[in-house]
């Protein structure tokens, strides 16, 4: 009797044993079934994780390109500029609301203290706030750029063809003025009359070089490659070429910014976006704003070179002249005979 208890005991504890490694062998399964799914979704968060990294890389990149197409149309001088107005637009408005009692009040004691001292000077004062304010815009094309934001060249604008536009030099005083910048490696071209016939065509490169102290302006005519006509200013050198094609158009009076294409609005919103132009110190921003209407309108066009200017415009100059030869039929006088004489 006791041998068969012992047999009992013994196959109850074996059978409790198997129970007891059964169930940790089914944890054990359920823990490694586990790690292998937290693999698994590590590896899925990881590649998420790569893949948000590469768009937010693309996501930068179309940024900078809209920061600057939006340089570029709203006439800003810096990318820069636009950056810091975004970054810091929410502390201004904040600034502003917290300050708007004191400014309100303070505006009230004054205009109180002005009133009472003298009308006149607070109405002088409100005129000159007034027009201060307010900054002419010029109109301006647009042109192709690339995927970088940067204007693919060569850029055409009518009889003017832009090719470079060079560097901003702001070392050096001489190379900008109040109101245009003459950038170094500038290089364009024009159509105008030729220097050995007044009544064929000829094609003008126009460049603006490194002089040393001051630039160095250059004319040179496809008819006459050896021969540049060299100026110190833009002025210089169109009135010497005036003066070659015919001493009659001496009196005409020169334009050489235009002549160029650095006064040009499209031209001179690129250059004055360029690095280095919040550097120089007596140059001041021009505002411009995109042209609304089609290159090739008329109406609202925002070309600056008039058309009846002969300074500039190869079908003015004939058309300026034939104009005088109708006046000639009426009333002779000789000095517009020879000039006739010697355009024909």
């Amino acid at each position: 009797m006791a041998h068969v208890f012992e047999n009992y005991r013994n196959d109850y504890h074996k059978s409790a044993d198997m129970d007891q490694n059964l169930k940790f062998k089914m944890k054990y399964k359920k823990l490694k079934r586990l790690v292998k799914n937290t693999v698994l979704e590590n590896a899925a968060l990881c590649d998420q994780v790569a893949q948000m990294q590469e768009n937010l890389v693309i996501v930068k990149a179309e940024r900078l390109f809209l920061l600057r197409k939006l340089c570029q149309l709203q006439g800003e001088t810096d990318i820069a500029s636009i950056a810091t107005k975004v970054q810091n637009n929410n502390l201004n408005t904040s600034l502003i609301d917290c300050d708007s009692g004191t400014t309100k009040r303070c505006t009230k004691k004054r205009n109180a203290t002005d009133n009472t001292n003298s009308t006149g000077d607070s109405n002088a004062y409100k005129g000159k706030t007034k027009r201060c304010g307010k900054i002419p815009k010029r109109l301006v094309q647009l042109i192709p750029l690339d995927i970088h934001g940067r204007p693919l060249f060569p850029i055409s604008l009518g009889d003017l063809t832009v090719y470079s536009l060079g560097e901003v030099v702001s070392d050096r005083p001489a190379y900008h003025t109040e109101e245009l910048i003459y950038p170094v490696g500038y290089c364009s071209t024009r159509v105008y009359a030729s220097l050995k016939n007044v009544q064929t065509t000829s094609l003008y490169t126009c460049k603006i070089l490194d002089g040393g102290a001051k630039p160095r302006f250059e004319i040179v005519s496809d008819s006459d490659l050896n021969q540049p006509l060299v100026g110190s200013s833009p002025d210089e050198c169109h009135s010497r070429l005036l003066a070659a094609i015919s001493p009659l158009l001496c009196n005409v009076p020169p334009k050489g910014a235009n002549f160029f294409g650095i006064s040009h609005p499209t031209i001179q919103n690129l250059i004055q976006s360029s690095p280095g132009t919040r550097k120089l110190p007596l140059y001041k921003p021009q505002r411009f704003e995109v042209s609304k209407s089609l290159p090739g309108e008329n109406d609202g066009s925002p070309i600056p070179e008039k058309e009846t200017d002969p300074g500039i415009n190869f079908h003015a100059l004939h058309r300026t002249f034939a104009l005088n030869s109708y006046r000639i039929k009426q009333e002779p006088i000789e000095h517009d005979l020879r000039v006739l004489h010697d355009l024909a």
